[in-house]
């Protein structure tokens, strides 16, 4: 129930961030595992209000479970290019790329062999991860205002620079795969800049999903998909607690001794959250 709610809460805000990383199951009677995923949900923390991240365990990699999760929910979600969430932009999800992942396919090439367009596009997109530094701090409206301020002026210059770079780069190479992964989307890389309360890129969710993958060599894999749900479940409800500043262990203590007598109806007061003010 408690991990239910929390997921009720997460859909209600108005900008999600979501992620997926596979886990291993175990496969009764063929004495082996088959892959599993772990999707990951994330409140966006300039949204304001107590963060909150939810795991929904599922059989496979199917966009069809994060349509089933998020079910009639709209507003924006941070993703990265993984054509599973394709179907929810065409229901009416709107979209919000990730420059972090935009920055990695010029890196790869700066770092192979000190490529100069790379580097002049890793500077473009430091000066925009200058403003946001700068802009941490502010409130919805002043973060607005600075943005369309500095990062839109550069964001129009660095679009007018690939249009132009792009009819010289030959296909197929490393150049014209990190241009067009930046082109091909670029509304949903441009968007955040236009307001004040979307996020630049979806590194809070991939931060959250990185203990699931350090801690996959420890537990190995999932007894079942039972037993990965209520991993899921469990995972939620301390990563939360965590992201609120909460210590887990003895909030779960808390809480396993409050709940056998707790009523239904003041459910939410159990859930590992802490109010917090608009950013």
């Amino acid at each position: 129930p408690l991990s239910d709610r929390l997921a009720d809460q997460l859909r209600e805000r108005n900008s999600l961030h979501a992620d997926e990383t596979p886990v291993q199951q175990l496969d009764p009677g063929k004495g082996k595992t088959k892959r599993a995923y772990l999707w990951a949900f994330r409140s966006n923390d300039l949204d304001g209000g107590p963060p909150m991240v939810v795991f929904d365990y599922q059989t496979s990699r199917s966009g069809k479970h994060a349509r089933d999760f998020l079910a009639e929910r709209r507003g924006h979600l941070i993703v990265d290019d993984y054509s599973g969430y394709k179907e929810l932009f065409r229901q009416g999800v709107l979209e919000q790329a990730c420059w972090a992942h935009a920055r990695r396919n010029f890196f790869e090439l700066q770092a192979a062999g000190n490529h100069p367009i790379a580097e002049e596009a890793l500077q473009g997109i430091g000066r925009l991860y200058a403003v946001e530094a700068e802009g941490k701090e502010l409130d919805i409206e002043q973060r607005q205002a600075l943005r369309a301020e500095r990062s839109l002026p550069e964001l129009r210059a660095m679009h007018d620079w690939l249009l132009g770079l792009r009819p010289n780069v030959a296909n197929g190479g490393g150049l014209a795969k990190a241009i067009d992964y930046v082109l091909r989307r670029w509304p949903s890389f441009a968007g955040y800049a236009e307001t004040g309360h979307l996020p630049i890129d979806n590194n809070p969710v991939e931060n959250a999903i990185r203990p699931i993958a350090l801690g996959k060599k420890n537990w190995l894999f999932a007894g079942s998909e039972r037993a990965g749900r209520r991993a899921a479940a469990i995972q939620s409800l301390l990563a939360t607690a965590k992201l609120n500043g909460l210590e887990p262990a003895a909030w779960l203590k808390d809480t396993l001794e409050r709940l056998p007598a707790w009523p239904n109806s003041r459910i939410d007061e159990l859930l590992p959250l802490q109010e917090s003010e608009a950013i």
